[in-house]
This record gives structure tokens, sequence and C-alpha cells, in this order.
């Protein structure tokens, strides 16, 4: 059964950005604490641009049909960084659905065999309709 290895760099990475998300989301918790928000998205950037290189990270952010999504992510990050964190997190949350909405799809999938959770997520994606149907799929 083939599997995909991750190098050394991109596992590192992969902790970058869940360290990333797990203070993003401390940082909501803790009523949008600024520092915590801000960590979390440098260590984003930071373990994205290790998995995926610099050169791709640049292009993936400089695409035309994402630069709104590029724009609205830095401004969000900027107004975390200036004190206004509740501001600039719903803007970064806007930018993070422009950019990264094409793998909803792909991550709910994943979510949805998770195991005791798994069934009321796919419930909750089915209502939300963020999951492909089987008359979506492209084959």
């Amino acid at each position: 059964m083939p599997t995909m290895w991750l190098s050394d760099s991109q596992k590192i990475g992969v902790a970058f950005c869940s360290g990333g998300g797990f203070f993003l989301i401390g940082g909501v918790l803790l009523f949008f604490d600024r520092s915590m928000l801000a960590m979390g998205n440098i260590l984003f950037l930071i373990g994205l641009t290790i998995i995926i290189g610099p050169s791709k990270t640049a292009l993936f952010f400089a695409r035309k049909q994402k630069l709104k999504g590029t724009a609205a992510f830095f401004a969000g990050l900027l107004l975390i960084l200036f004190r206004w964190p509740l501001t600039g997190f719903l803007i970064e949350l806007y930018g993070i659905m422009v950019l990264f909405g094409d793998f909803l799809g792909t991550i709910a999938s994943f979510a949805r065999n998770a195991p005791v959770v798994g069934p009321y997520i796919g419930m909750a994606v089915d209502r939300a309709g963020l999951g492909m149907r089987n008359s979506e799929l492209p084959v």
C-alpha cells in the first residue's frame, strides 16, 4: 500500500502550522487576545512556507484570482498587530475563506471519517453545504 512520506522539513512545517492553529483557537477563546492571534498567524505563515517552499508560497498568495483574499488576510493581520483584534480577525477570516475555500470540501470529507465525532461533523457539513455529493464528483 503506497503512502506519502513527508520530509523532515515538511514535518517541521506541519508542526508550525498546527501550532499556529492552536494559537489562533486559543486567541479566539481568550476573547481575541491580540498576541495569541498574531503568533498564530506568524506560525501558520512560517509553516506554510516550510511545507511548500518560499517560491510556491509567494505564487500562492500572488495568484490573480486570490488577490482579494491575500489583501484581506494581510490587512487583517496588520489590524491585529495595530490593536484591532476583533475587526482584524473577521477581515482575516474572510481572506482565509477566499484563499483556502477550495480545500474546505477536502477537509470536510477528511473530518467526516474521524472516529466518534465523524457522523456529527458529516451532518454539519451536509447542512452547511461544504462537502461534495456523489452527483458533483468529477468521475
